[in-house]
């Protein structure tokens, strides 16, 4: 079925009016704008009875205007461009009203119910039947179509329903299916929300975790800075033992030949004596003198292997092999710090007169 439209003369303003009732349809109910009208903060305009509806569908759980429990408000997403829109405990009813468009829906009902200014004028005409207006929907083919194609033409064996019926029916479907589209879309809206807000806790957490495991490792270190530094200090100790057992034995060496050198002089410069007298006056105390320090017994020289170190060698092969094996174990965490708590509780209950044993 092929359709003309067929224009009867109209006034020059005719198409400004059809213009100007595009812009008054509600992207809900896809009707004129019913007062009272509100607008959104996004400046969209919307049947309150509508943006009720959509604002109900997002928000079940909401209270209604009537109801003695106070909510907390709400929130829902312009059917036109998507903006969230936040309501308080108010709903809907706390939305400005836009005073404008409604007088502009006055002023546009009263310019279009004059007759010259009709759209009563503007009719489908069947292609079959130039002169009949489309005033009837087949049921049974699902197109609207005139009287005389259900009388005499290709409709005559379908079911046929009033235009205006089937026009109400459809109107109702689709504005019922955006409304439920459009809820949909806030629900899932919410669930991207959710996700988002999982990403923020997950970085949350790992942030959180990093410094634990910063922590850990740094109190780990902070040990074994501690153990070297005893380890290099019971070294230090057993040098400067050794270096002075060593340096004083070097001392003892160094008087007793000096002393021995002086007295071999004294013994060189007695022997030149020419005279016998003067000499054997000095010889029997300088003999003396010479067997003595012949005799004297030195301290012992430092045992073979005195100066190694090595048994100050540490192994930490062991160690390295078991800080390797280290990994995460969930739960610890909270184990440790209940362990924490515990001891801290303790601590905090003993005497101060209480002793611990001493032990490993």
């Amino acid at each position: 079925m092929n359709f003309t439209v067929g224009f009867k003369p109209l006034l020059g303003d005719a198409h400004s009016m059809d213009n100007l009732e595009k812009q008054l349809i509600c992207p809900i109910c896809l009707e004129m704008f019913s007062k009272p009208v509100v607008i959104l903060p996004c400046q969209h305009n919307l049947c309150r009875k509508c943006a009720n509806d959509v604002f109900q569908a997002s928000n079940p759980l909401w209270q209604s205007r009537g109801s003695t429990t106070v909510s907390s408000g709400g929130r829902f997403r312009c059917p036109s461009c998507r903006h969230e829109v936040v309501l308080d405990r108010h709903g809907v009813y706390g939305l400005q009203r836009n005073l404008l468009v409604e007088n502009i829906i006055d002023i546009y009902k009263q310019e279009s119910s004059r007759p010259l200014h009709s759209k009563a004028e503007q009719h489908l005409m069947c292609e079959e039947h130039e002169e009949e207006k489309i005033n009837i929907y087949c049921l049974s083919c699902e197109v609207p179509t005139c009287s005389l194609c259900k009388v005499f033409g290709a409709h005559k064996d379908c079911e046929v329903a009033p235009l205006p019926t089937i026009y109400k029916r459809q109107k109702s479907e689709l504005s019922d299916g955006i409304a439920m589209l459009v809820a949909g879309n806030d629900r899932v809206q919410a669930v991207i929300t959710q996700m988002e807000e999982v990403c923020q806790t997950i970085e949350d957490n790992s942030r959180r975790q990093k410094q634990l495991l910063n922590q850990r490792f740094e109190s780990l270190c902070a040990v074994l800075e501690e153990r070297k530094g005893e380890l290099l200090q019971a070294l230090a100790r057993e040098q400067e033992e050794k270096l002075q057992r060593v340096r004083g034995l070097i001392r003892q060496y160094g008087d007793h030949l000096e002393a021995s050198s002086k007295l071999v002089e004294s013994a060189i410069q007695s022997m030149e004596e020419p005279q016998m007298a003067l000499y054997l006056q000095q010889a029997k105390e300088l003999i003396n003198k010479v067997g003595a320090m012949s005799k004297v017994e030195l301290a012992g020289r430092p045992e073979p292997g005195y100066e190694s170190m090595e048994q100050f060698t540490v192994s930490v092969e062991h160690v390295a092999e078991m800080l390797r094996t280290i990994d995460f174990q969930p739960g610890a965490s909270g184990e440790e710090e209940d362990e924490e708590v515990a001891l801290d509780g303790d601590e905090g209950t003993a005497g101060p007169e209480e002793e611990r044993p001493d032990g490993p």
